[in-house]
């Protein structure tokens, strides 16, 4: 089986970092979001809060006498909803593959995205950059060669941190990890795996997979295959894809419209060899172009192509040309893409008078 290249990225204190984004003078200070009232429980904080011991799900009364001058702020689900949708939009525009786990994370498989050279690395690099950019807040990323490998990294240089895992240092790296690190560890069953003299997963490695079993059934052998940095469980995908595009950032600027036509015959060659991945189930329903500026403004055009199996250079100049209005303008990035036709949406006509 080919090794898979999975990333998986993290929001950093990701309600706190929406508030502190959208008021700057909450940026100074420390600060929780929920637990206002006498009852209430903290919903997250900032890293400001959490050097005085603040954390989440901590009653706000015991946040206020841990950290006195602590500012609290309501949540705002439906704020934070938005900037989620934006950064899993940002996400699935590198690669269709992405398994959310709640608002502020989710994993992706990017084992067949060619961007970025094919490097994992370069690709989670870029995907911070941007979502600090457009998004105005931070994200941690950890890259491995498996889910539970790519979440524990994500958190090992938090904040806005990135950590990778190759696959020729995974036994280094799990030797020395704390079975607390492990997924479905809590304190009760690492209480039991201190008794049986295991601090690190080298320590399990040495138990055995029997001893874990006895003692643990069917968790025992969980256990025993992250002890060893084994995990198999592929990125879920949750939604359908509507679309899929191929976006290039230049590093240096094209300086005018004809070089970003000599650019987009290559784009358009990409777009189909993802296409192809896909096995091309889907009916094209329209074309879509994007651009980015020198100075990070982006526009994006779209029009109903339904008639196009293999999108080509020919089916997108009409459309950069309707966009470019200035020819001379520098381009920082360019991206097509296609949406598809949803043949399973119900098509009904509503009666006029109902």
């Amino acid at each position: 089986m080919p090794q898979r290249k999975i990333i998986h990225v993290d929001c950093d204190c990701f309600y706190a970092a929406v508030e502190m984004r959208d008021d700057p003078t909450l940026r100074d200070v420390p600060l929780a979001v929920g637990g206002a009232d006498g009852r209430g429980v903290v919903t997250t904080c900032n890293y400001k809060a959490r050097a005085f011991g603040v954390r989440s799900a901590m009653p706000g009364s015991e946040a206020r006498r841990l950290c006195p001058g602590l500012i609290t702020v309501p949540t705002d689900i439906p704020r934070y909803r938005v900037v989620s949708q934006q950064i899993m939009s940002i996400l699935r525009e590198l690669t269709d593959i992405v398994e959310p786990l709640s608002l502020d994370e989710a994993f992706l498989d990017v084992s067949d995205i060619t961007d970025h050279r094919g490097s994992a690395t370069l690709m989670a690099r870029y995907l911070r950059e941007r979502v600090k950019k457009e998004v105005g807040i931070t994200i941690s990323a950890g890259v491995a060669p498996n889910k539970f490998l790519a979440k524990i990294a994500s958190d090992w240089k938090k904040p806005d941190g990135l950590f990778v895992v190759k696959p020729e240092d995974i036994n280094d790296f799990v030797r020395e990890l704390k079975v607390e690190k492990l997924f479905g560890v809590g304190q009760v069953t690492a209480a039991k795996l201190h008794a049986l003299g295991a601090q690190t997963c080298g320590d399990l490695q040495a138990l055995g997979v029997e001893v874990l079993i006895e003692h643990f059934g069917k968790q025992g052998y969980r256990l025993h295959e992250m002890a060893h940095g084994r995990d198999e469980r592929p990125v879920v995908v949750s939604r359908i894809a509507k679309s899929v595009s191929v976006e290039r950032t230049f590093s240096q600027d094209l300086p005018d419209m004809s070089a970003c036509e000599t650019v987009l015959a290559s784009l358009a060659a990409d777009l189909n060899l993802r296409l192809s991945r896909k096995g091309r189930e889907k009916p094209i329903h329209k074309l879509f172009i994007k651009i980015r500026y020198s100075d990070f403004s982006t526009h994006t055009l779209e029009r109903v192509r339904e008639n196009i199996k293999e999108p080509a250079f020919e089916d997108y100049l009409p459309l950069l040309t309707e966009l470019v209005t200035n020819r001379d303008r520098p381009v920082r990035l360019l991206g097509l893409g296609v949406r598809f036709r949803n043949d399973d949406a119900p098509v009904t006509q509503l009666r006029l008078f109902d």
